[in-house]
């Protein structure tokens, strides 16, 4: 311990001066205490020199200076598989019982000697064993990630993973493990024998498709020691099948994918069961079936590009909107369009009006329908004419095709829809458009997604605009040439994902259609069986005032007609309900409130898809496992080698204590100790002067 000052030490000299001072100034001839006696008087005068020379040393900031050894024993981090295909073979029985005991011991005597830290892994982390075995998932390397975030820059001796090598969500734990500096050890759990088994890998098919199409799904079929044998094949929807196809199995390793073509008949979410019949001899007929649910919608949103010449930027325009399966686009030109605009959900107006097509019918359509509109301008785009559309935008002072080359600046404050950062960051290095020149202006109403560079210098013209006034959406891009847009992000990233973000949001964001009604529940039509079911709600006033006074009450229906009873959890100032995990199935819900004298209700479904990605393979990967160890520096262990591998992590060297040094630095007049001694020598001389009299 050490003692230090904030300022000079000579001034120790003035507080006892200070305390001689005082105690003379008051105690000097005092005739009340004179009369106690010298020794009295005496005692009076050092208590008040000690407690006024203590007082003023701290408040010159006396510190003291400490410092103490600490030793962190080292982490043994212990990882449990909790996924259901441990059990899924024939020693389950071991796994739940044994197996768990046996861990149990071995946690007791790796506590005596290191700091045990236990998680089990599965669909989510957890800060137990677990020894359930009902993880719909396993995600190793999710669990590495884990381990790295609450466990760097501690001591960490060693990681043990005990699990069968199989996962079915996130990468490889191996390579997910070369950023860790400690040892992994792991615990091969698990069968590794090949048995008779059937089952559905996989099926790839869309989830979103149109009322009346057909839409194709593909089922991948894997076999194990089935050569000769033969399956059926099923997809039904409800009790009807609706597709049947033999499988036959000619080699004892064998894969095949079977083609399947469904027509989309009734819109919401349907549900197929496919299902191969059991063959003679499988060990595992749980993976024989599987559930897949299919969003089929009325109809695509229809966009309609008309342009005042066909142009480049057209076919980069429905490339990147069509790259979204609930748009398609038709395109024509202005002058040799004659149908009505009303069927559709956006109209592009490319360089119209122009000098030559002032496009008056389209634009007198579009007022009386209140169309939402995109007009891209250019160097045929009439300004004049363009001006009177109150679009958000005007240009003025344009000389008929005079064009400037700009670039892209994005707006740092623009909230209509969100663009990725790595989108955000490519904008501004696209190539230049061609932007009618002129001095530009934009309304109040108006919000800027980018505004316009020339070269090297930044300016304030607007380059991307939206407009919205009396619920009719807006969009401006004051130039032509985004053609150029989808190239640059070809030629720099081999796809077109940030020109097709671009577009898609900015269709999206005018195409939508605005819900008016005063109560409203949503959330996703599809969820599977290991997330929880999660609605949220709007409650509006006559004002359209977002309010959540009144409480929201929900009923879920099951397809067995059951139902279970909720209440939204209110907001800041909306709803929500988290249902938690609901069996797979089909549901309906009813959603109610009453707000005044008026009442509101809202219906909607949802499904729960199963999650059978557990039971599709459950031979263990213990070569994974060695060849973590292995590159780890540990090694692999198999459950009735648990005192083997006690016993090697005891003869490491490098798994040991580590002591820290810890110093500190406390201000005096925090210790409360110093408060009580001032406290004791007032106390003491307040007691001698009360017993003699005086105050």
């Amino acid at each position: 311990m050490n003692i230090t000052f904030e300022y000079p030490a000579w001034l120790i000299i003035v507080c006892v001066l200070a305390g001689l001072g005082y105690a003379f100034a008051l105690y000097y001839r005092d005739k009340a205490t004179a009369a106690f006696g010298v020794w009295a008087q005496r005692s009076l005068f050092a208590l008040r020199t000690v407690a006024v020379f203590f007082i003023s040393l701290l408040l010159l900031g006396l510190l003291i200076k400490t410092s103490g050894k600490e030793v962190d024993k080292p982490i043994i981090v212990f990882a449990q598989d909790n996924s259901q295909s441990i059990v899924g073979g024939a020693d389950s029985a071991f796994y739940k019982k044994e197996y768990a005991d046996k861990l149990k011991d071995f946690f007791e005597k790796v506590g005596d000697k290191y700091e045990l830290k236990v998680l089990s892994f599965g669909d989510a982390i957890k800060d137990t064993a677990g020894f359930t075995y009902n993880e719909k998932q396993t995600d190793m390397s999710g669990m590495v990630d884990e381990i790295q975030n609450r466990f760097s820059n501690r001591n960490v001796g060693a990681v043990i993973i005990a699990s069968d090598g199989i996962f079915n969500r996130g990468s490889s734990p191996v390579y997910a493990a070369e950023k860790l500096n400690f040892p992994f050890y792991t615990i091969a759990l698990g069968d590794t024998t090949v048995k008779k088994d059937l089952a559905i890998a996989a099926v790839n098919y869309n989830r979103t498709v149109f009322l009346g199409n057909s839409f194709p799904v593909e089922v991948v079929v894997d076999a194990k020691k089935l050569r000769g044998k033969s399956s059926i094949l099923t997809v039904k929807k409800g009790d009807q099948t609706v597709f049947t196809s033999n499988v036959n199995i000619p080699a004892d390793a064998y894969t095949t994918t079977v083609p399947i073509l469904l027509d989309a008949k009734e819109t919401g979410v349907n549900r197929y069961r496919i299902a191969l019949s059991v063959v003679e001899g499988e060990t595992n007929v749980y993976n024989n079936v599987t559930d897949i649910f299919v969003n089929v919608l009325d109809s695509r949103e229809k966009v309609l590009i008309l342009a005042n010449n066909p142009h480049p930027d057209i076919a980069a325009l429905k490339n990147a909107i069509e790259s979204n399966e609930n748009y398609e686009v038709e395109v024509a030109l202005g002058s040799d369009f004659t149908g009505a605009l009303a069927g559709y959900s956006l109209v592009i107006m490319h360089q119209l009006p122009s000098n030559g097509n002032m496009a008056t019918r389209f634009i007198d359509e579009i007022t009386a329908k209140q169309l939402p509109v995109l007009y891209i301008l250019g160097g045929q785009t009439n300004t004049i004419q363009f001006n009177k559309l109150a679009a958000g935008l005007s240009i003025t002072g344009n000389r008929s095709g005079s064009v400037n080359d700009v670039q892209l600046t994005v707006a740092p404050n623009f909230s209509y829809f969100t663009l990725s950062d790595e989108t955000r960051k490519a904008l501004p290095l696209f190539p230049p458009l061609q932007a009618p020149y002129g001095t530009y202006g934009t309304t109040t109403s108006a919000a800027v997604l980018g505004y316009q560079q020339i070269g090297t210098i930044k300016t304030e013209n607007p380059l991307v605009v939206f407009n919205e006034v009396n619920g009719k959406r807006t969009g401006v891009i004051a130039g032509e040439g985004v053609w150029r847009w989808r190239l640059e992000d070809f030629q720099n990233n081999q796809n077109h994902n940030i020109f097709n973000e671009v577009v898609t949001k900015v269709v999206q964001y005018l195409s939508v259609k605005e819900d008016k009604s005063y109560f409203r529940v949503s959330g996703k039509t599809i969820f599977n069986e290991n997330e929880p079911v999660i609605l949220d709600g709007e409650l509006y006033n006559q004002s359209y005032e977002l309010v959540n006074t009144p409480d929201v009450d929900v009923t879920i229906t099951d397809g067995n007609a059951k139902s279970y009873n909720y209440r939204f959890s209110k907001t800041s100032n909306a709803y929500r309900l988290n249902a938690g995990q609901l069996p797979p199935g089909e549901y309906k819900y009813s959603a109610r409130t009453k707000l005044g004298d008026k009442t509101y209700a809202k219906a909607g479904s949802f499904s729960i898809a199963a999650i059978k990605v557990e039971l599709t393979n459950t031979v263990a990967d213990h070569r994974l496992l060695y060849t973590l160890a292995q590159k780890k520096g540990g090694k692999m262990y198999y459950p009735k080698q648990l005192d083997n591998l006690l016993e090697d992590l005891n003869k490491r060297e490098d798994i040991k204590p580590v002591s820290y040094t810890q110093k500190r630095l406390d201000d005096l007049i925090n210790l409360r100790w110093i408060f009580f001694i001032l406290l004791g020598l007032l106390a003491i001389e307040w007691f001698i002067r009360k017993r003699n009299g005086a105050y």
